[in-house]
């Protein structure tokens, strides 16, 4: 894991002016293609035309003596070269307009796209607020905001910071600890019927099950809060996804027990649609990590919003906690 950036350092990038095919214009009109998918679209994100961005590309290929893009009517790939010439424009790019941005003094205001990756439960509801908030305050920002549970592979993708839910896979990049996420054991009202409500973990077995194929299958481990004594429970389930909603949405049609994320079941637990079984056992939380790729520069519109969601997102999980304490 490495230190996380200092969001007060270096300024905000600027957009490269055109004045002249420079090498650094030319891998700016690269690492654009690449990102946005095709000529014409990287054509329209630097106010420009796609004969002029095609130009510049073999203008790079040649200087370069490289083919970096293998292209068809209907696809666009890069090449080997072209991948290893990416990573590396990208980087010098981001240094050059942080350069640009530190001897223009341009450090207040953070403008340009964010390309963000988040767990599909928390990037379509919770950061949903946060998110907000950050575009209001920075009006001259964009954001292209992905639903994935995974990390990415921020070169290949061309992705800035990732929020991701559970533990690392690649220690290289910059990893910020958020919060931690609490996880419980929900069940519909109905499920309970007729049955007495089960005082230890080890009475769960009785019930049929879900299981969140991202973190547990068909075993998990329960924690007392207070005399942290574990018990294992193992189980057949009835349904598997990998899915947080839909795991929730099976839990309200009495489909069985299963373990999710305290955030996402609060509101049900508030109105009586679920009931939280042996409250005082928990399964261990997952740890909700910012993540981006380490580099020497950093460009304001990743500071800020890193800056902003260290703030918001412990918030936002912290109010949704008190409605079921």
């Amino acid at each position: 894991m490495t230190e996380p950036l200092d969001p007060s350092s270096s300024a905000s990038p600027s957009a490269l002016r055109p004045g002249g095919a420079d090498r650094v214009e030319l891998m700016q009109t690269f690492v654009r293609i690449v990102e946005s998918g095709s000529l014409s679209a990287a054509a329209a994100q630097l106010g420009t035309t796609q004969p002029t961005v095609s130009r510049r590309l073999q203008m790079l290929e040649r200087s370069l003596g490289l083919r970096l893009l293998q292209r068809s009517t209907h696809r666009m790939k890069l090449t080997e070269d072209g991948e290893r010439c990416f990573a590396r424009a990208k980087e010098l790019v981001t240094s050059w307009e942080a350069f640009e941005a530190d001897l223009r003094g341009t450090g207040a205001e953070p403008e340009g796209t964010l390309r963000v990756l988040v767990p599909h439960a928390f990037g379509q509801d919770m950061m949903i607020g946060p998110l907000a908030d950050f575009l209001d305050r920075y009006t001259g920002m964009k954001v292209h905001w992905f639903l994935q549970d995974r990390e990415p592979d921020f070169i290949a993708e061309g992705v800035d910071c990732a929020i991701h839910v559970g533990e690392l896979q690649d220690p290289s990049n910059v990893a910020i600890l958020l919060t931690d996420v609490p996880r419980i054991v929900v069940a519909s009202p109905e499920l309970l019927r007729g049955r007495p409500m089960p005082e230890h973990p080890s009475e769960l077995t009785a019930f049929p099950w879900l299981a969140l194929t991202t973190f547990y299958r068909t075993d998990i481990t329960l924690t007392h809060r207070e005399t942290h004594e574990s018990e294992r429970i193992t189980f057949d389930p009835r349904m598997s996804t990998d899915n947080l909603f839909a795991l929730r949405s099976a839990a309200l049609r009495c489909l069985g027990v299963g373990v999710a994320s305290a955030w996402v079941m609060a509101e049900d637990i508030a109105q009586g649609r679920l009931i939280q079984l042996v409250p005082k056992w928990r399964s261990t939380p997952l740890p909700m990590y910012l993540l981006y790729p380490y580099a020497k520069y950093y460009p304001a519109r990743l500071r800020r919003f890193v800056e902003a969601m260290r703030i918001a997102i412990p918030t936002v999980i912290e109010e949704e906690q008190r409605k079921i304490r």
